[in-house]
């Protein structure tokens, strides 16, 4: 889909979200953008509305699958989707102690079931024209699972594992399924992390690749390079080594 002009954004209102958002965001463009804060994500869509785009906030909690299916279906009302970007997603703030079975749950329920509950309602929108882009946010941490993180990288690994089966699977419907795994991108997120981020990027340079990405319309957008090599290389290491090496590294704030 290189020029996509009907678009849903979940997590739209700061981080990546927000900086797809406006890197889509052109004359001719509707953009449905959520997200938890309404004030922030209203600012975020009137900076689209500057750039020529019809944008429509819209406070919603991803893990309501009822009305995550009312949105999608209601974008999909006012023009059909060419792209769903599951990207909402939350961290539980896991150094220190470690992460309690509350937050593990919590980002489960974000991280994992929010995913399910935006990209089947617009499977089922796009079938029926047979064609369509669904993109879902993994990260580096789902090629290299992180023990200072075990619940954000574990739903980050089925995510990434769902959306490359899905890519086969939805082939011959016409839509493509591409999943996104980004290193350290600046976000509130990788705001609470108090250690050294290698490769780090800004979210507008992050956007830029991954719409490059998307517009080629694979199975996956991985980067930095040189991060995910480092990544598979430790994923290559037997359980006992990776783990022993991975404790040694920062614990994710």
């Amino acid at each position: 889909m290189k020029q996509p002009t009907s678009i849903v954004i979940t997590g739209a209102s700061s981080g990546i979200g927000e900086a797809l958002a406006l890197e889509y965001a052109a004359p001719g463009v509707i953009l449905t953008l959520t997200g938890r804060d309404k004030a922030r994500l209203t600012r975020v869509a009137e900076h689209c509305a500057h750039k020529g785009a019809t944008a429509h906030p819209v406070r919603v909690d991803v893990t309501d699958p009822a009305a995550m299916a009312e949105l999608i279906a209601t974008a999909n009302a006012k023009r059909p989707l060419d792209l769903v970007i599951a990207n909402a997603g939350i961290s539980g703030g896991s150094g220190g102690d470690g992460e309690n079975q509350a937050q593990a749950r919590a980002i489960f329920e974000v991280n994992l079931t929010g995913v399910f509950n935006t990209i089947w309602p617009a499977i089922e929108a796009m079938k029926p024209h047979g064609c369509g882009q669904i993109a879902i946010i993994s990260s580096i941490a789902g090629i290299t699972p992180m023990p200072g993180a075990p619940a954000y990288s574990a739903a980050k690994v089925a995510v990434k594992a769902y959306g490359e089966a899905l890519h086969g699977m939805l082939k011959n419907d016409g839509i493509t399924v591409t999943t996104v795994c980004p290193g350290f991108v600046k976000s509130r997120i990788t705001d609470k992390n108090d250690f050294p981020m290698p490769l780090f990027m800004d979210a507008p340079k992050a956007a830029r690749i991954i719409r490059q990405g998307l517009a080629r319309g694979g199975v996956s957008v991985i980067f930095p390079k040189r991060l995910a090599a480092v990544a598979w290389l430790i994923g290559l290491l037997p359980p006992s080594l990776r783990v022993w090496l991975l404790t040694r590294v920062p614990k994710k704030a």
